[in-house]
């Protein structure tokens, strides 16, 4: 069976979404919500799409699923590790609905905290666990055994406020990039949430009649072209 990851884009009642309505548990969206959320999800599906260190794409949704108003399916690939450039890549494509949010409509909303949480944690994992900050050097505050203090932090409050600075350093360039990538592809972006407000349900094969071949495909045809010229 395929390790499909499912991704969603957290927002409740009580956040204020404009014609938002709670229906047998779960939740509809008015023409405002549904659009909202048709170009959030567009600007995740185009910055992953584009970007070969981020997982392959499956399907797309603006069907709200609980609380969720929309969704995006990625099938991770077996990685026995994790490169500093796939980190910065899922980081990019992570933070790619809430910039296609600001460029879109001018404002930001609540409904990517959930994005906000994963991509926090992974630069300060980056940061303070797998020391990939040349500023903070090749040393891990991993507590594998935890057996740590949880109120007691394992480096000074100097180097806590430089850990603070990378994280938000590594955040703030990877959204730059998100929304560099976003600007160039305005129309197809557009097309993109345009056909999720008519199907609400899109698949890889739509994406590819838009953006053409995933960087993540382009790669893989790469190497095994590598691999037949080595053999």
């Amino acid at each position: 069976m395929e390790d499909y990851r499912y991704t969603a884009d957290f927002l409740t009642i009580e956040d204020g979404v404009p014609t938002l309505t709670e229906v047998k548990g779960s939740y509809r969206l008015g023409s405002q919500g549904r659009a909202f959320t048709a170009f959030h999800e567009a600007g995740h599906a185009t910055v992953s799409w584009l970007l070969k260190g981020a997982s392959p794409l499956v399907k797309v949704t603006i069907i709200p699923r609980g609380k969720a108003l929309g969704a995006a399916w990625y099938l991770p690939e077996e990685r026995q590790i994790t490169t500093k450039a796939q980190w910065l890549d899922e980081i990019a494509a992570t933070l790619a609905g809430r910039v296609s949010e600001q460029i879109f409509f001018g404002h930001l909303s609540t409904g990517a905290l959930n994005d906000l949480e994963r991509v926090t944690k992974m630069a300060y994992a980056m940061v303070a666990y797998y020391g990939m900050s040349k500023k903070i050097g090749p040393i891990s505050y991993y507590d594998s055994a935890g057996t740590r203090d949880t109120f007691t932090k394992p480096f000074s409050e100097q180097t806590a406020i430089a850990i603070d600075g990378e994280v938000r350093r590594i955040l703030e360039e990877a959204y730059a990039r998100a929304r560099e990538i976003i600007e160039a592809n305005n129309d197809k972006i557009n097309q993109m949430a345009d056909m999720l407000l008519d199907k609400e349900t899109i698949y890889s094969e739509d994406i590819e009649s838009i953006l053409g071949p995933s960087a993540q495909s382009k790669k893989e045809a790469e190497e095994k072209k590598a691999e037949n010229t080595q053999t």
